[in-house]
């Protein structure tokens, strides 16, 4: 049984920028040096096989899903950042399991953009889509979905809703940006919004010019993160960083929308790709993603409780929680397999501060994000900030 308050896929799972990719929130390096070699060369592997195993039960469920596999375009717009392109394709060659190569100046279509570094291990897809999808095959298979429930407490064998207590032998939490509005895991992950906006439908010469082909996703090297995709449809789909984090971790519905983020997206879609500039945007939306105090997604599941968990991917989550789902099954059953031994597996980040310290601490990271890219653009040369914030957010 699958307790949800609002509908499958209102959350994250459903609003997200459709990127089934590698990417974990904590770097190789970041791993390796915490659990490594070894254990982060497995968690890679399991990542980047994670793209395919997406695309398999897509395909086993005759879902239509927009799935399209035709890698990622990370653009490098000044010399900084493409010495950062260049390090981060050396670095996955030292490891040897992610593909990342150079694309030339004459490769990319991004306006000013000296190259780009081009990872094959990701798709686009319709996230939505696919959430719905996949809610239809589990129903299909059994599985009862309560759309409309709200979960207010967890408990070893019992879950209590506003409609009833549900009890259970194995208890699951999977509530990623939502976790904080439950009082016993208030602390457990912070609610970080990322908002997004679509174009209307562009014509294959823009794309042409552009450089972009159906099943790519982009972004580039700057330290506020933004992300995009070529819809099916043929429309941008493009999000970023940058909404304020709320006092005492609030997720409400109004902060979904902010009208001083998205036309801080619309320019910056706009910077790279200013032919795009009279294009109407059409849809507006955005949503909590789940950020753990190490910024160390994690699976765990306690034996003597019979209680597990999953969470924390900070918007890296779309093919993360595939593999967090596989990880569960094995570990309810009982399982010793590759996958329980992940070095995500029993992984316990520390809870954020109280307030006020979370909401200073918070906002002070945006601050710093957007401090680094102007230090940058003035100094040209690699951001102290950015390199003193490294730790802080997973690098």
């Amino acid at each position: 049984m699958l307790l949800e308050k609002e509908i499958a896929g209102f959350g994250a799972s459903g609003r997200n920028g459709g990127w089934c990719s590698a990417l974990f929130p904590r770097s190789t390096g970041s791993l390796e040096r915490r659990h490594g070699r070894d254990a982060a060369l497995a968690m890679r592997r399991a990542m980047v096989g994670t793209i395919g195993e997406v695309e398999r039960v897509i395909d086993a469920a005759g879902i239509d899903a927009d799935f399209a596999r035709g890698g990622t375009i990370a653009y490098a717009r000044s010399a900084v950042q493409r010495r950062a392109a260049l390090d981060e394709i050396a670095q996955a060659e030292s490891y040897g399991v992610d593909e990342l190569s150079w694309l030339g100046p004459d490769e990319v279509g991004a306006a000013g953009a000296l190259g780009a570094a081009f990872d094959r291990n990701c798709a686009r897809l319709h996230p939505a889509k696919l959430t719905r999808g996949l809610a239809a095959a589990v129903e299909a298979r059994g599985a009862r979905i309560l759309e409309g429930t709200e979960v207010t407490a967890i408990a070893p064998g019992r879950v209590e809703t506003a409609r009833g207590v549900v009890r259970a032998e194995h208890v699951v939490q999977a509530t990623e940006g939502y976790t904080a509005t439950l009082r016993a895991t208030h602390r457990r992950i912070l609610p970080l919004y990322s908002l997004m906006i679509a174009t209307e439908p562009l014509p294959e010469s823009f794309w042409r010019d552009a450089r972009l082909e159906h099943g790519q996703t982009f972004t580039d090297y700057r330290h506020l993160l933004v992300y995009g995709q070529r819809t099916a449809d043929d429309r941008f789909a493009f999000g970023g960083r940058g909404a304020r984090y709320h006092w005492g971790s609030a997720v409400r519905p109004e902060y979904d929308r902010s009208p001083r983020v998205f036309e801080h997206l619309r320019r910056a879609l706009v910077e790279l790709f200013p032919a795009a500039r009279d294009a109407r945007v059409t849809h507006a939306w955005g949503g909590p993603l789940g950020v753990p105090r190490d910024w160390h997604a994690s699976v765990t599941y306690d034996r003597r409780t019979r209680v597990g968990r999953a969470g924390g991917y900070v918007g890296d989550g779309l093919s993360t929680t595939n593999l967090a789902g596989r990880t569960l099954a094995d570990l309810v059953v009982g399982e010793d397999t590759a996958l329980t031994r992940l070095p995500w597996v029993g992984h316990h980040s520390p809870a954020w501060e109280p307030e006020p310290l979370r909401f200073l601490g918070a906002n002070a990271g945006l601050l710093a994000m957007t401090a680094a890219d102007a230090e940058e653009r003035v100094t040209r040369r690699p951001s102290l900030v950015a390199r003193l914030m490294g730790p802080l957010v997973g690098h």
